[in-house]
């Protein structure tokens, strides 16, 4: 039986290869509190080359590279679709309705074709990223979520100017709600806090707008 919801929630992930951190936030925004926090795995350890499909690829032919990075894309999204209905049940057994989520992206520079990115070491790290940030919104979209994409190197301008709210106290609440869940409060937990904490502002400002 569904429960009733009692407020508004928002998800913000930050991806690596094969796994990334994920954040449940709950609102208020001025005030937000930390709902779940885990470790989620995205890359099928029983499919060979899962964690680094286009590391894999490299000692393929071209078709069968592209068959691998296929597979091992859709294996990552149903994993991650996977986790993120968890996550959004976790969150309405708490009596929060989540309908928004926040990736934090690269650089957003369009790749080459498939052949240049395999002769190209720098490049497999970043097609890897791509796919595994993709895959993980693309999840998110399955799943019903709205998603705000941000770059990595522009979410502390862009959360600050959202919330309307000095870099200082965000760090402050930060710290706050680190000490609150307890280790591992690293980078990774950091940003994709700080990813649902702007997610849940943006949301509530559209809501607000559409008033």
């Amino acid at each position: 039986m569904n429960r009733p919801s009692t407020g508004e929630g928002s998800l913000g992930f930050r991806v690596h290869s094969g796994w990334a951190v994920s954040i449940a936030l709950a609102g208020p925004v001025e005030k937000p509190t930390i709902l779940d926090r885990r470790r989620i795995e995205i890359a099928d350890a029983k499919l060979i080359g899962s964690k680094q499909p286009y590391h894999a690829a490299q000692e393929l032919g071209l078709s069968r590279a592209e068959r691998l990075i296929t597979a091992c894309t859709d294996s990552s999204v149903r994993l991650a679709k996977k986790a993120v209905a968890a996550a959004l049940d976790r969150a309405a057994r708490k009596g929060f309705r989540i309908s928004t989520c926040g990736v934090l992206t690269g650089s957003g520079r369009p790749l080459p074709d498939l052949a240049k990115i395999l002769s190209s070491h720098p490049l497999l790290h970043t097609a890897e990223g791509e796919l595994f940030r993709n895959a993980m919104a693309s999840a998110c979209k399955s799943c019903g979520l709205s998603v705000l994409a941000v770059k990595e190197n522009e979410v502390l301008v862009r959360s600050s100017s959202e919330l309307g709210i000095a870099e200082q106290t965000i760090q402050q609440h930060l710290a706050r709600m680190g000490a609150s869940m307890g280790p591992p409060w690293r980078q990774d937990e950091k940003l994709a806090t700080r990813m649902a904490w702007l997610t849940l502002a943006v949301k509530a400002r559209n809501d607000k707008n559409k008033v």
